[in-house]
């Protein structure tokens, strides 16, 4: 049997000892997933999307502008294209600061220093503008060549049918230059961001991939982000769910309550620290529970709009949109009668005008003809041959007056 004091300073060692063991689980295990990851995360291996040629060998050189292009020489950005595509080459040029500023504010860092764009007609001409040892991939629209500051856009992608915007194509190449610029090597990020970063901040085919996030969320076809770290699937359905899913994972780091944190995930990655260190240490999280939030976010965002359009929902906005309908032809209606009692009292107010300025007009009688029978005079009685009084005749002489018989 241990004394009173003998239990008491053992039960202080074991408590001591404990607290040692959990410190050291705490320091160990929040270090241990850092190390690991910066062990196994490789270092310059994730490929580059498509649309971002890499030479071989040998450094890219930028290939001078056809002799027969304008140029236009902005400072940090030159532009050069066919003399016809003037017009639709002027909303770019217009737009390119705006573009770069925000860029920079996005990343937080001074990007987009000297940047050449070179704008070609058609697919085919774009094949002439490109670097050698690093064609462009035939099915691009645009692409980017980080190496040496060299965006190349076609004004015709040759795909009939699709919905092509010019401006949205200069946008996402400009990201991926910018995000090139802001870390120096753009293969130290995964694909997924890389690509997901350029369609995000482009804007290009936001309701598209509403609709693919939508659908996939719903339908439990949501990829991993591990299986995008490389490269995105080679089906068209999948591949579209790849883009929509990798641009609104940015869109989730750079939501408003957390939009001062992206920054900071660009500089730990700008000096040198591997993916995961940089996400943990600018967001607090690792990978994993980034993609889990990310999935709560989805399901709240998303999996709303197919209850909205099922069922009775349906006949209510059909309802709505009819009372609207209704409403909008009954105020129309009332917009005609008020625009015509406008224009009738103008129309007199005129009249009264010219009314006014114009000389009396003389006054006619017009007499209309009575067509009632005249009523016959009243018959008036001739007197009596003897009441008639008949004068006769009288002549003067010498003074006298003699009635002559």
């Amino acid at each position: 049997m241990l004394s009173r004091g003998a239990a008491l300073s053992a039960f202080r060692r074991f408590v001591g000892w404990w607290c040692a063991v959990v410190a050291l689980v705490a320091v160990v295990g929040g270090a241990f997933p850092r190390a690991v990851a910066a062990a196994t995360e490789p270092r310059g291996a994730y490929e580059l999307p498509s649309d971002q040629p890499r030479g071989g060998g040998r450094p890219l050189e930028l290939p001078a502008a056809p002799a027969t292009f304008n140029v236009a020489d902005q400072g940090w950005i030159h532009f050069a294209y066919p003399p016809s595509t003037r017009s639709r080459v002027q909303p770019l040029m217009r737009a390119a600061d705006e573009i770069r500023a925000e860029l920079g504010r996005r990343l937080g860092q001074s990007v987009l220093r000297n940047v050449h764009v070179r704008v070609a007609r058609t697919p085919f001409e774009m094949t002439t503008l490109a670097p050698e040892g690093a064609p462009y991939p035939k099915y691009a629209s645009g692409v980017a060549y980080s190496e040496i500051g060299l965006v190349l856009l076609t004004l015709d992608p040759g795909q009939a049918g699709s919905m092509y915007d010019v401006g949205e194509v200069f946008r996402h190449e400009l990201a991926h230059l910018a995000l090139g610029d802001a870390i120096v090597d753009s293969e130290r990020v995964p694909h997924w961001f890389n690509e997901g970063l350029a369609v995000h901040l482009s804007g290009e085919s936001s309701l598209v991939r509403l609709k693919t996030l939508t659908t996939a969320t719903l339908a439990g076809r949501l990829i991993p982000l591990s299986q995008l770290d490389r490269g995105f699937p080679a089906d068209a359905m999948s591949a579209e769910v790849a883009y929509a899913e990798a641009a609104d994972v940015v869109r989730f780091l750079l939501r408003q309550e957390d939009r001062e944190r992206f920054p900071a995930l660009i500089a730990r990655l700008r000096n040198g620290e591997p993916f995961a260190s940089a996400l943990s240490d600018a967001y607090g999280v690792d990978l994993w529970t980034l993609e889990h939030e990310w999935h709560e976010d989805v399901a709240k965002r998303y999996s709303f709009l197919p209850v909205f359009f099922s069922g009775s929902l349906i006949w209510i906005g059909v309802l709505v949109l009819f009372a609207l309908a209704w409403r909008r032809r009954r105020r129309q209606s009332k917009e005609t009668l008020e625009r015509w009692a406008r224009e009738e009292a103008f129309a007199e107010m005129r009249r009264a005008r010219t009314n006014a300025t114009l000389p009396p007009a003389p006054r006619v009688h017009i007499v209309l003809p009575n067509n009632e029978p005249t009523p016959a005079p009243p018959e008036v009685p001739l007197l009596p041959p003897a009441a008639v009084d008949v004068e006769v005749p009288k002549v003067e002489h010498e003074g006298n007056w003699h009635t002559l018989h």
